[in-house]
């Protein structure tokens, strides 16, 4: 059996060589790199539009650092292994001074500013985010320059449940499917037999099926070859231990639900109420993952999962409190990757052809054997 425990958490390839060996000898750009650009501008223009609309969103300002010890920031798992970028702010000669860290993602600044902005139930935000994560291996679809629509939206209790997450994706799920058909439209190149059809329709699993599909398999394997069956899932229950005694994926434990139990359609009984839209990248011939998202938690499956992850001592940091002092809304939310939905749509090999971003010499080289132009 192959291990499973390396593949919780790491993202990327892993090493160079297999990166090369990965992506494709065969490789030509559908678009010019100015029509590249014009084309990520028309797709971001319309998926934000779109999205707001079938959402009930508004676009808002979002952070790009926040003070450290508010609790604030996505810590991305919940086994210390991705740290985020922090720096001193001396102000005043160090009087009143700020120890900032650079944001990994706007997860749980999201529901606070629901309050902010005063959302009702139905209503909710949408950022135009930009982050930083350091700890990523570099690869063509792992940047540590990171940009994503992350949104959020005000529910009530009754909504907590499986039927209210799905509709949610569907209709996220309607809007990428959209700027794909869009973007066609505008970019007749994009017409291509080269390529199959982007699906129209989502697949719904739960981890805990793919797993009983694939017994041995780690979760990256247990991914690719499922969608390789349905070419466009909704992975639910993402960061709940299943059968085989590992989660199909490590989560942090404050700001998705994947505790709370659910039963599926054939009366299973599972946990999560969370999860990812994964899709077969026909460029790349690999699992290309575009957003992760979840019903939030409350503040008792808050402490459940702090319990479970050994992190009881959030407790005490003021975004948790808010929490358990039910001083923000319940909500639903989560992150598209921008650069990974484009680099899906415009069918690129490497995110450095939709973004700018550092890139190691080593990849760039490999890049450039393989013509992949990607940008400085």
């Amino acid at each position: 059996m192959k291990d499973k425990k390396a593949d919780l958490a790491g993202p990327g390839i892993g090493n160079y060589e297999e990166l090369e060996n990965s992506l494709p000898d065969d490789y030509q750009a559908l678009l010019s790199p100015m029509d590249t650009q014009r084309a990520v501008y028309a797709v971001k223009s319309y998926i934000e539009e779109n999205l707001c609309k079938e959402l009930n969103l508004q676009m808002v300002q979002v952070p790009l650092i926040v003070d450290r010890d508010s609790g604030m920031n996505d810590l991305l798992d919940r086994d210390g292994s991705r740290t985020p970028i922090e720096f001193h702010i001396s102000n005043d000669y160090d009087k009143n001074p700020v120890d900032a860290q650079v944001v990994q993602a706007a997860t749980k600044w999201k529901r606070f500013a629901l309050k902010q902005f005063d959302c009702k139930v139905g209503e909710g935000i949408c950022t135009d985010m930009r982050a930083v994560r350091k700890n990523y291996f570099l690869d063509h679809d792992h940047s540590c320059y990171v940009d994503q629509w992350d949104w959020e939206r005000v529910i009530t209790a009754r909504e907590r449940n499986l039927d209210f997450l799905k509709d949610v994706v569907k209709k996220i799920w309607k809007v990428i499917y959209g700027a794909g058909q869009y973007a066609r439209e505008l970019f007749p190149q994009l017409k291509t037999t080269r390529y199959p059809e982007i699906p129209e329709e989502l697949v719904f699993l739960h981890a805990e099926d793919i797993l009983e599909k694939y017994p041995d398999l780690p979760r990256k394997e247990r991914e690719t070859k499922i969608i390789q069956e349905y070419p466009a899932i909704f992975i639910m229950g993402i960061g709940w231990v299943l059968k085989d005694g590992y989660p199909h994926e490590m989560r942090a434990a404050d700001y998705d639900d994947w505790v709370t139990e659910i039963t599926s359609e054939d009366g299973k009984i599972t946990h999560g109420l969370n999860g990812d839209i994964l899709v077969w990248n026909p460029v790349t011939r690999r699992r290309h993952e575009l957003t992760s998202m979840g019903i939030r938690v409350t503040k008792d499956t808050l402490k459940k999962q702090l319990e479970i992850s050994g992190q009881l001592d959030f407790l005490k940091l003021p975004y948790h409190k808010m929490i358990l002092n039910d001083e923000i809304p319940l909500s639903i939310g989560g992150g598209i990757g921008q650069a990974r939905t484009f680099m899906y749509l415009l069918r690129t090999a490497h995110l450095g052809e939709v973004t700018v971003s550092v890139w190691p010499q080593i990849l760039k080289d490999i890049c450039r054997k393989k013509n992949i132009h990607v940008l400085d």
